[in-house]
């Protein structure tokens, strides 16, 4: 994947994150190692059990309760470790350690509430070392890779 800010159709409609093309979308995303394996799973609130997000950043924020999901910090993986996001390397267009952004992110038709997946990749450890994040616009299909393929590094490293 050449990686954030392109855009590419999928079904409009109801279309759950799964249905829509998202989690296919994102399993050609994320880069897994040797004797490890990938997770992929559309993402819902623990809180409010809704599954459309205001993407802000390296974040995803809930529709219904406005609580971000963890990306961030590692709390969306139940896997209880936490974490910050990280470059991979210097060809990125990425300025610093984190992602962020200058406004928040809108499809092509300009909505901004999102379904969102996560694809993992686990090393042989059961550890998260890379991380993509997908969205989908329910408005219309549009499909995007937020982040594509970013080193995932324990807290405090």
């Amino acid at each position: 994947m050449k990686g954030r800010g392109a855009w590419s159709a999928g079904p409009a409609g109801g279309a759950g994150a799964e249905a829509g093309g998202l989690v296919s979308l994102l399993r050609r995303a994320v880069l897994r190692k040797a004797r490890g394996r990938i997770v992929v799973t559309p993402l819902v609130c623990r809180w409010c059990g809704g599954d459309q997000f205001e993407v802000v950043a390296d974040e995803c924020f809930c529709e219904g309760c406005c609580l971000p999901l963890g990306i961030a910090d590692g709390e969306v993986h139940a896997g209880g470790s936490t974490w910050g996001l990280a470059a991979s390397g210097p060809s990125l267009p990425w300025p610093g350690r984190r992602f962020r952004e200058a406004a928040d992110i809108r499809c092509p038709a300009g909505h901004d509430v999102f379904q969102a997946a996560v694809a993992y990749a686990l090393a042989a450890d059961g550890q998260v070392h890379r991380l993509s994040v997908g969205l989908r616009c329910p408005a219309d299909g549009a499909l995007r890779i937020h982040l594509d393929n970013v080193r995932v590094v324990p807290s405090g490293a």
